[in-house]
This record gives C-alpha cells, structure tokens and sequence, in this order.
C-alpha cells in the first residue's frame, strides 16, 4: 500500500509521546476512537473511529477495482474486526491470504490460469494489508515473513498475466535494483511507457493498482521498480531511502532507453505519496521524462514527521542536541509506538530518532522544483491528511507547464491517493498523459 499511512502517526506519535499531542495523550496503534491522521478527527468514516484501519481498509477496498481482493470479502472482514484491534486485524487478513493463496495454487494445478491470476492478487492485497497492522501487533517480527508471503503472491501472479510481467535487472550504482516490465496485451514495436515509482511503505500490487492496470488498458507500457528504502531493496539489499532521486530514476531511464520496445519520446513517471516527492525530485534534473505525475504533489516530507512535535523538541532538532532529542524520544514514547517510529526510520537507514528527524529535512524542493521543463500533473485530493496544501505549493513552485487536478468527497475521490475512487483517478490521470503525448 501506500508511505503515509504509517509515515504521518510518528510525528503525530512523536508529538504526543512527549505531552504535545493535539490530544494531549499518546496515540496508542490499537485503541479506537482516537485520530491517527493529523485531520483523521474531521473525516466521515465508514467501518471504524481508528483513523489508521479505516485508511488502510479504505485502500485494500479500493483496490478490487482492479480485481485485487473481492468486495463481499473485505465487508465481511470488517465485521471481524474490532476498532483499534491490529493484532486481531493482522491475523484476519493474514488468514484471508492464506485462504486466497490456496485458492490460486488450486486454480493453476487445474490449468485455470485467469482464475489463478486474480486470486493471487487477492491474496497479495491480504498480505499487504496485514504488514500494516503487524506493527501494532504483540509481534512486530511478523513483519518480514508476511512481506516475503505477499512478495511470493506477486511472483506468481505475474506469470499468469498476458503477456507475463517479465522481472528486470536494473544496473544501479555498484548493485542493480529489481524491477518488472509489463507489456500492454497485443503491443507490437515501440510504446509509451509508464515508469511506475512507490511512496515510502507500498508495494508492488500498489504500482498495479494505481497506475499501472491503468496504463496497461489504454496500451501503455508499464514498468515497476523497489528504489533504495523500497521493497525487495530495502528487505532483501539494505538499500536505504536517499533524497537525491534522481540518481535512482536516471539509471532506471538508461535501462528502459536499452530495450527496443520503448519510444524515447513519450515515457512518463508516476510517484504515488512520498513518490509525489520522488518524481518532481527526479525530473528536475533527469531532462529525457517527457511528462510526470506526482500523487499528491509533495515538497517537504518532513512536514509530516515534525509538524505535530512540540517545540521543545523542534529546539532540540535545530540545536543539534542529539543527545537530549533521542532521550526525550526513547523514554516517553509508549512500547506500543516504539516499533512503529522504528519502522519508519528504518528505510533512511537510521536508528537515532535524532538522526532520522534531521535526515528527513533534506527532502525538500524547495530550492529544485523551479528546474522542472516536463508538463506535470499534480493531483489534490480533498482531506488530504498527510501532505495538507503540499499540491499547492508544488503547483506554484513548478515553472513549466502544469496542471493541478483536484478530486472531491463529493467524487468519492477525497483521501490522500484517491483510494476509493481508482477508477475516476485513472481516467483524470490518463486522458490527460493521452493529451500530453499526442
């Protein structure tokens, strides 16, 4: 799924562990009726109060928009579910995986392979789902080997796509990254390619979902990648989150510019949550992108990690008083919050509270966005509660030709990412590349 679903409760967390929480009291992961979103207070919601399960089953809702979990499923499973419970949701939806993937090897041995396609999808979308319960769980360390369950799940579905996703080897610095390239059914010769980019915590069905399926249907091309802090790099390569993406995108674009089924002049990139960092980042500097899409347009990350912290701590930060921030952190923040602040710190590769608050401050483009040439499209979706007014301000910032399209409650398009309304989010997004690219 998507970065800012754990991303935005540290600095909320953060805030309330030390007595300055918009509460007042600490955020615990499991407890219900409580905000786990700086706006997560004002949103309507549908399932439960904890603003954190309503997002991310909102997301795993949206998803069997493009066959990635059945609807009557996820209904029931919210009925299984008690407000607050992750470690009851983690084991809901790692049984549903479970469940799904037993489904998907049933259908392969009968040679069913559409039938076995979409329920590997399915049990990918239940695997993912419980990764982001786990950390709120009594065991964090189930973690990985519900990751490596969704990884296999998308290891296989590919095989059964038509044509099969192929992975990719991209050279990377002194490693390579892993990556896979999708064909659109039926595509001869050279096509527009869509670069699919992740956020901070989402997965690979997530560069399908929202994007990806979409790009596929109108005849793009459509490739896939874990950059440093992502993925199968983060878990598998120890690759770490760095604020330079440009340096990630420009050997992605070398490699796709090798094959002979791209055409040079009509590839895009996508980013989707902290990607709405990455790619205007990326473009920037890397000139041979002929058009971007950033979703939500983001130009501090650390907005969402500081923003909440009192200023007693934000003194600290500035005065590089390490010492004192990481103490203050480490004993007044609840066990319970402890392995998500972990987690989060994990992909820039720092365990230091201190270290990881400073590192986050580089990540802005402020100074950078003015370089953008390639037409942008920015979205904005209404109660965006991770990076609030952040599109705006990128829209402002970019010289070159833009859009900033917005999407409303009213659409069933508001939330960060437009979860609940892909299918209108694909249509906005891809008329407009269609027009870009004519």
């Amino acid at each position: 799924m998507l970065m800012s679903r754990r991303e935005i409760a540290l600095g909320l967390a953060a805030a309330a562990a030390v007595g300055g929480g918009s509460g007042g009291a600490a955020v615990a992961a499991g407890s219900d009726d409580v905000p786990t979103t700086p706006l997560g207070a004002g949103q309507t919601t549908y399932f439960f109060k904890n603003s954190t399960m309503e997002f991310v089953f909102l997301t795993a809702l949206g998803a069997a928009y493009h066959q990635a979990n059945n609807v009557g499923k996820m209904l029931y499973l919210s009925k299984q579910v008690k407000d607050g419970d992750f470690e009851g949701a983690f084991q809901a939806f790692k049984a549903a995986g479970d469940e799904a993937a037993g489904i998907a090897e049933a259908s392969a041995a009968g040679g069913h392979r559409e039938s076995a396609r979409q329920a590997w999808m399915w049990a990918q979308s239940y695997y993912d789902t419980a990764t982001y319960f786990v950390d709120g769980s009594g065991d964090p360390s189930r973690f990985l080997p519900t990751w490596e369950l969704f990884y296999n799940g998308w290891l296989k579905a590919i095989t059964f796509f038509d044509p099969p996703g192929e992975p990719v080897s991209i050279p990377y610095e002194d490693t390579a990254l892993q990556g896979f390239y999708f064909r659109a059914k039926g595509a001869t010769g050279r096509r527009p390619l869509l670069i699919m980019n992740n956020g901070s915590d989402g997965s690979l069905l997530d560069m399908l979902t929202f994007g990806g399926a979409g790009a596929l249907a109108r005849g793009y091309d459509m490739l896939t990648f874990d950059g440093p802090g992502q993925g199968y790099a983060l878990w598998k390569q120890g690759l770490h989150f760095r604020p330079d993406w440009e340096k990630v995108v420009t050997p992605v674009v070398d490699f796709v510019l090798s094959r002979d089924t791209v055409d040079p002049e009509r590839i895009a990139l996508l980013g989707i949550s902290q990607g709405g960092y990455w790619v205007p980042r990326a473009v920037a500097f890397e000139k041979r992108i002929a058009a971007a899409i950033a979703d939500p347009g983001v130009v501090d990350i650390s907005a969402s990690w500081d923003a909440h912290l009192p200023k007693e701590m934000i003194d600290l930060l500035r005065s590089g008083d390490k010492a004192a921030f990481d103490a203050a952190m480490g004993e007044a923040t609840p066990p319970a919050l402890k392995a998500g602040l972990e987690f989060r710190m994990r992909p820039y590769g720092f365990a230091s509270y201190y270290d990881a608050f400073k590192a986050v401050m580089q990540y802005n483009l402020t100074d950078v966005a003015g370089r953008i040439t390639c037409p942008m499209l920015i979205t904005e979706p209404e109660a965006e509660a991770f990076f609030p007014g952040q599109s705006q301000r990128l829209y402002d910032l970019v010289a070159g030709p833009k859009t900033l399209v917005r999407f409303t409650i009213e659409e069933g398009a508001g939330l960060h990412c437009e979860p609940k309304a892909l299918g209108l989010r694909d249509l906005r997004i891809f008329d407009w590349l269609d027009e870009t690219f004519a």
